[in-house]
């Protein structure tokens, strides 16, 4: 439960423009498409994919470190990692039980035979989006178990894009469209009232004090 006289408090801070931006940004967040990203080797890439999840309204970014424990990109991401909720995973295993529990269906970006095209994929399911290793793809554990495949159309002779420009491309499309639809997408009131509280104690300098003096002056 939000502490409505906290975030009161906090927001009292911030400037109008602010707060303004905050309703405006989180009017256009959703989870009803999650993303995934695997083992990915180079973490700019990771990083990128971040950025695409904050500026295309996806407010949640799923992390399997099963091989590679490395830690987001700072200077890539610019400043995203603020914005957008970040789940890290030490299996596939964990995640998927973990994103199947949550109601979403797993999908795989890759071309298989049974793969659709991105123009053609429903929206109307909660959906999680899997991308792969540049050097791999995805793995065997998240192929076997994915409910669906979906892949970009290409004319080229090029076979595969860059994981961070396809999931640009990917998430763009079906945020657009879901933007479009009758679905409802939204961010439930809660959610945007804890989304309210974190950003607000992130563009906040010196929280820390901050927030033990609030508590220190209004117990509970």
């Amino acid at each position: 439960m939000i502490d409505l006289d906290y975030l009161a408090f906090l927001e009292n801070i911030l400037t109008d423009n602010r707060k303004e931006r905050f309703l405006k940004v989180l009017g256009n967040r959703t989870k009803h498409f999650t993303v995934v990203v695997e083992d990915v080797f180079q973490m700019h890439n990771t990083s990128a994919v971040m950025r695409s999840c904050e500026v295309f309204g996806i407010q949640e970014l799923n992390v399997i470190e099963q091989r590679y424990g490395k830690k987001i990109d700072k200077e890539i991401a610019m400043g995203a990692q603020k914005w957008v909720d970040i789940n890290q995973f030490d299996s596939v295993t964990n995640c998927i039980s973990t994103l199947k529990e949550q109601g979403y269906q797993i999908i795989a970006t890759t071309p298989h035979e049974n793969d659709c095209l991105l123009e053609d994929f429903d929206i109307t399911k909660p959906s999680a989006l899997f991308f792969g290793t540049e050097r791999d793809g995805l793995s065997e554990e998240i192929l076997e178990k994915a409910d669906g495949f979906l892949k970009i159309p290409m004319v080229g002779f090029t076979e595969s894009l860059n994981i961070s420009v396809s999931a640009a491309i990917i998430i763009q499309n079906l945020t657009n469209r879901l933007q479009k639809s009758a679905i409802n997408w939204h961010l439930s009131e809660d959610e945007i009232l804890e989304k309210r509280l974190a950003w607000a104690k992130n563009s906040i300098k010196d929280i820390k004090r901050i927030e033990a003096r609030y508590f220190e002056e209004n117990p509970k």
